[in-house]
């Protein structure tokens, strides 16, 4: 009964905020995090396409051993159907043993597709060197090559990269602390210190005095019961609080490859003027004859004759005047008719002028 009322009352709060964030989307609980798995195996079965070099062929003599074959001293396998691959995953919290996670294979070496080929029986090891899921199973590969008599060669997509769905069984699981301590720990995706404010309030509010504090402008630190189903159905009560969200800082940002230009709402411009003008250089060439005189044993030459001209377009000229938005400055390029590459050199001269109020990032 009480767990349903503190549902109740969570769905009533969340129904009154209106348009809002929600914990959930803007926090994550400290400790609740996934891991990686990275291993080293085979695949084999594939159609020449695989390869044969030193570690590949050590690999596949070890993997003979194993089932009790051993080759001959001095023997050297000469097999195009295997691959040394590289296997990742991704290893979700809280997942418990015989549940099953997706696997990516790479080729490490020389082979020209993974595709038909099958995964042989690969440990998945975490950062500590513990193995925590075993990976096997037939590769899906969306790459494709053809190579044609002539040396030609076609490649669609990656084919020496392959997926497995579902195809590592947990071993081990992973402790976690979320079932540990007297507190759960929020941390924001973007920090900053009033949207961390704002969350500590509004759970305080929902909770009552005192029991969430913002320790900083990452953290929140909320006081929980222990029992473990006691603090599962508290947080699921807590992370679907919403609130308003503090506003980022003033931010132009800036990307000199593609000539993308984001400019954040709240950026301001202190009062400044802005010509902005171009020089356009163009060379023209042309060739001319020259005819020697008459028995002047000359021969006759082809000249190259240069013709340059300069225009100089008439810049504009604009004033901002103090608290100007974002608004106004973007209608006045536009008047400008600035490009981008053109842009970013204006709002750099505005910065080194000290005519922005915000951060000019260039990426």
């Amino acid at each position: 009964m009480k767990k349903l009322t503190l549902f109740l009352l969570a769905t009533l709060f969340v129904s009154l905020q209106g348009q809002a964030a929600r914990i959930k989307d803007v926090a994550q609980v400290a400790g609740v995090r996934s891991n990686q798995l990275v291993g080293y195996g085979l695949v084999t079965g594939l159609p020449g396409t695989g390869e044969s070099t030193p570690f590949t062929d050590q690999s596949f003599n070890a993997m003979l051993q194993n089932f009790g074959i051993q080759l001959p001293r001095g023997t050297k396998p000469q097999t195009k159907n295997i691959a040394a691959v590289i296997v990742t995953a991704e290893l979700p919290p809280f997942s418990k043993q015989g549940q099953t996670i997706d696997v990516t294979v790479s080729s490490i070496g020389s082979a020209k597709s993974l595709r038909g080929g099958t995964l042989m029986q690969t440990f998945l090891k975490g950062l500590d060197g513990q193995v925590y899921a075993i990976a096997q199973g037939n590769l899906v590969v969306s790459g494709f090559s053809a190579d044609g008599a002539d040396g030609s060669k076609i490649v669609g997509n990656n084919p020496t990269v392959g997926i497995i769905s579902n195809g590592a069984s947990v071993e081990r699981e992973v402790p976690n602390p979320f079932a540990r301590g007297d507190y759960i720990t929020f941390n924001l995706i973007d920090s900053d210190f009033t949207t961390a404010q704002r969350m500590a309030d509004t759970v305080n509010q929902f909770l009552g005095p005192q029991m969430a504090t913002a320790i900083d402008a990452t953290s929140v630190q909320v006081r929980a019961p222990r029992d473990a189903g006691q603090r599962v159905a508290f947080l699921s009560a807590v992370e679907n609080l919403e609130f308003n969200t503090a506003v980022g800082a003033a931010k132009i940002i800036v990307n000199s490859r593609t000539g993308t230009i984001v400019v954040g709402q709240y950026v301001r411009l202190k009062p400044a003027a802005v010509t902005h003008g171009g020089m356009t250089v163009a060379i023209k060439e042309k060739l001319s004859v020259s005819q020697p005189e008459p028995f002047s044993n000359g021969q006759t030459a082809v000249v190259p004759d240069s013709d340059i001209s300069v225009k100089e377009k008439q810049g504009k000229m604009f004033n901002f005047q103090p608290g100007v938005t974002l608004d106004d400055l973007v209608r006045a390029v536009n008047e400008v008719g600035a490009a981008p590459s053109d842009l970013m050199a204006i709002l750099q001269a505005l910065k080194q002028a000290g005519a922005i109020e915000g951060q000019l990032i260039i990426i």
